[in-house]
């Protein structure tokens, strides 16, 4: 049994909700990977390319924490140091709930997975600023609203009433582990 995350609870979570990321897993972190390694990654990847992800960034409609208060949105955690994975593990443990989710719907970029593969870096543990996980009466009329207002999202989850976080896969299913240090710290 994972043990009680100490967070002020600012709404309620129960069975059945719906979990939805508002966001880019690791797309931060990417940025500050290219920053760090440039000269390494121009051995794989074109200057102009890693020149556009950083302005893709720079560019990109951040999701904003007003975003996690809109209808039918009960509670939210902000993602940060330790990626995605150490955000759902947090909100398991502050209402000590179980939750299902499937890594495969968590909205991520090409360029955080090619940036990540090169370097050898889990992407849904790396720094994911502006990126935040909700719970959601409807995860789709969420997500709906989310995208209609230029924001990445989508419907990842579950809460469910057991205290385990699992994640289902194509022929079994596995669980998520404790939270380990954030992937970016392994080059700052």
């Amino acid at each position: 049994m994972m043990p009680k995350i100490t967070r002020e609870c600012r709404g309620t979570m129960t069975a059945g909700q719906d979990l939805v990321v508002a966001g880019y897993a690791g797309l931060a972190g990417t940025v500050l990977l290219i920053k760090k390694k440039r000269q390494e990654l121009e051995q794989w990847f074109l200057p102009a390319y890693l020149d556009e992800i950083i302005r893709c960034y720079d560019d990109e409609k951040p999701a904003d924490p007003a975003a996690c208060i809109i209808p039918g949105v009960t509670e939210w955690e902000a993602s940060g140091e330790g990626g995605i994975l150490k955000t759902i593990w947090d909100l398991s443990g502050a209402y000590e709930a179980g939750i299902r989710f499937f890594q495969r719907k968590i909205p991520i970029r090409q360029e955080t997975i090619e940036i990540c593969e090169r370097l050898e870096v889990n992407p849904y543990r790396l720094f994911s600023a502006d990126c935040y996980l909700l719970v959601s009466q409807n995860g789709g009329q969420t997500v709906e609203y989310l995208n209609g207002r230029n924001t990445a999202a989508g419907v990842i989850g579950i809460i469910t009433q057991s205290h385990a976080i699992e994640m289902p896969g194509s022929k079994t299913t596995g669980y998520l582990e404790r939270p380990r240090p954030d992937e970016i710290n392994k080059f700052i």
